[in-house]
This record gives C-alpha cells, structure tokens and sequence, in this order.
C-alpha cells in the first residue's frame, strides 16, 4: 500500500516545488462551521496546498453500544436516530427490522410499505441538505435555503406519525404505534403534488451552472477500487462507478415489489457524488408514489404483544394491558439467543446492525456499521494536493455527520 506518512511525503517533496519555502500546520477543525460537525483534521499545507491531513475524531462519541448493553430493545430506538440525525426514521426503522429478525416476527405487508414511504421521505431530507449544503460551500446559497423549506414538510410529515420531527423514535419493534393520521395523507399529497417542480429548479440552478461544476468536477475524486477496499457504500460508492445498494442486492421491506433504478457515477469525484445523490431524489419520489398508490389493507403493526405497547385506553382500564405494558416499559420480557445481522440502505450507505443476544433483555453486544465511520478514512487520501476550498467541498459531499462518525 502506499506510504502515506508525512515523513515520506516530505522527503518525496521537491524544495523547488515549494510556494513560499515555508510548510505550515493549519487545524481545520473541530470547532470550524466548514467541518460540519465536530471533528479536527490536522492538515500540513505549502501554503494553500495540503500535503498530509490527519484525522481525529470521538469529539461527541457517546458510547452508543456499551449503553445498549443496559437498555432492553425497545429503549434503544432513542439511541439510533441520534446518529444520522438528517435521516433519524431509516435509523430507527432499520433497528426493528433487527430485532425482528432475532424474535422472527413478519411484519403485515402494510407496515413495510409504510416503512418504505417514512425511508425514502427521510433519503430525501437527507440528500437535500448534503446537496444544497454542498452548493453553499461553493458560494451558492440560496438552493440550501429554499430546500431547508421542503425539508421541514418533510419534518410535517414526521410529526404526524410520531410527534418529533428531527430525533424521532419512530415506529415499534412489530410496526408502528398509529396509523397514518387524515393529516398526514393530506400533508404526502400535496408534497407529491408540489416538491417535484420546486426541487427541478433547485436542479436548475446548480446542476449545469458553470462556476458549480469548475468547482466541484475533479475535486477529491475516488476510484472504484480505492473506495471498495476503503469499505465504501452508499452514493459515494455509487458515484465512483460500483453498482451496490442494499434495498437490490438485499432486498427487506417488500422493496422488490418497487421499480426503481440505481444512480451511478463515473468518477467519484464531488461532481458525482452530487448528481448521484440528486438522481436519487427523483427515483426516491417514484418509490414514494408506488408505495403510497398501493398501500395495502390491513393491521398497521404485527401480533407482537410482548414487545408492542397496548392502547393507552386499555391500560386504564383492563389488568392485562397493564401487565404488558409493564414488561415492556420495565424490560421484563427476554429474547431468544442468536446472532443476528440485518442493513438498511442508508443515506450515507449501509447501515448495519449486528446483534449478539444471549437471551436476556438487553443486547450481549450490539455493533453499528456506521457508513460515515467507514469512508472518512478515505478523505486525506482524497484531499491531498488539493487547496483547502476543494478540501471543503470534498468533505461536504462525503456528507460526514458527525454523529454518525463518532457514536
């Protein structure tokens, strides 16, 4: 593998080729509005030129795993979404699906599909504020302001399936805790009806603009093999050229009753990585429209009584309600012992759940395959001499989210 030490890269450097004679530390990060988030990177620069960039990360870890060891299941769903908090719902539905698998419950087809409405809704938030983040980064501003707009419909719609609208605990291991309220069919209508054209212009305004594209094609580009053995997923791994997304290649949530297409790059630089993210809003909205046209009759959560909250009406007034809802506030009710894995397609990737149960109530040991954790080594190798402004704009478009990163 390539010596990418800073020794190595200095003794490789020509003193001829130096700009000013004189090599400089500059921290960029973690307390920097451009690092959205808090993280550092350690960069070595001949004066606008990076040379190496070291990492450090673990700013905001918060021991996600070792406190799932002492939470019974239901309670870990509040865990998840702090995360990747721009797409909290696939975090936390993603979850169930995990649990589900160890407790072998079958979800009722209706609850899939009210998933898959509630994911795809949350890929979109997410891509809007790494896209429109991306553009200001660049010096274009107003599209991230008008997305913020659609976003925040978005986070209407959120609030009428579980009352939060960003860290939403959404959903139940079996289903959800209500069906979709008259509200919320009113609130998905119209954004099917409405966000289409208003998302067109904000293609519009950056996709062939001429000053985004000198500063985005080129910029901290990737190949397909360098993001494969880097452990890329994702629309950053998509972008460089490699067909793989989880909803096709493992397909859960009935996501293969949907027709949809895959977004794929070339070149893997920022570029790519913004028009993969962008193409995936369009076959995100034509999965929505599928799932929402032909949303199944029928219970909107599974016959799971020990791990499913019963009717708060119930619980006042009727003695096993109330036993039920004691064991599964309390963490009463043990699970089976096995090992289990199960992703989700992600924003950023794949997002993995691997659970070890040794048959108590809480998890053995539980490992999130965090997709931010994964790629952001790959970024000083990316950056490397490049200028600090293509340095920015290649660590937006990765969409790092610290929360993600660190866990």
């Amino acid at each position: 593998m390539k010596d990418n030490s800073l020794s190595n890269i200095l003794n490789q450097y020509d003193s001829k080729e130096q700009i000013d004679g004189q090599l400089y530390t500059l921290n960029l990060g973690p307390t920097h509005p451009a690092t959205h988030g808090i993280f550092q990177n350690v960069l070595t620069m001949d004066g606008e030129r990076i040379l190496h960039s070291e990492q450090t990360v673990g700013y905001i870890h918060r021991a996600f795993e070792k406190i799932s060891e002492r939470r019974n299941y239901s309670q870990i769903t509040t865990l998840t979404d702090r995360m990747n908090y721009c797409s909290a719902p696939i975090n936390n539905l993603g979850w169930h699906m995990t649990v589900e698998k160890l407790i072998g419950v079958e979800v009722p087809k209706r609850v899939d599909y009210m998933r898959v409405i509630l994911m795809e809704l949350a890929r979109i938030g997410d891509h809007l504020i790494c896209n429109g983040v991306t553009g200001m980064d660049s010096g274009a501003i107003t599209g991230l302001t008008y997305m913020f707009i659609e976003r925040e419909r978005i986070y209407d719609m959120y609030e009428q399936i579980c009352g939060a609208r960003m860290t939403t605990n959404m959903g139940r291991i079996g289903g959800f805790e209500r069906d979709f309220t008259p509200k919320f069919h009113e609130l998905i209508k119209d954004f099917l009806k409405t966000f289409p054209p208003r998302f067109q212009e904000f293609c519009n305004l950056l996709e062939r603009n001429r000053i985004f594209m000198d500063r985005t094609i080129g910029t901290g580009a990737i190949s397909a093999e360098r993001a494969l053995s880097y452990g890329f997923t994702g629309p950053n791994l998509r972008a460089a050229g490699v067909d793989y997304d989880v909803r096709v290649a493992q397909p859960y949530s009935s996501y293969q009753d949907f027709d949809f297409i895959i977004p794929v790059g070339t070149a893997g630089d920022t570029y790519d990585r913004f028009m993969v993210r962008q193409q995936e809003v369009w076959e995100s909205i034509k999965i929505i429209k599928q799932a929402y046209e032909n949303l199944p009759e029928g219970d909107f959560h599974a016959d799971v009584p020990d791990f499913y909250l019963p009717e708060k009406a119930d619980v006042y007034q009727k003695m096993e309600a109330l036993i039920y809802h004691f064991k599964i506030v309390m963490g009463e009710t043990d699970v089976p012992k096995g090992e289990v894995y199960h992703a989700v397609e992600g924003g950023n990737g794949e997002l993995g759940f691997y659970l070890v149960s040794d048959g108590g109530r809480s998890p053995y040991r539980l490992h999130f395959r965090r997709p931010c954790f994964i790629y952001y080594q790959a970024y000083p190798e990316m950056i490397t001499g490049s200028v600090i402004s293509d340095a920015i704009v290649t660590m937006c478009s990765m969409n790092i989210i610290a929360g993600e990163l660190d866990a």
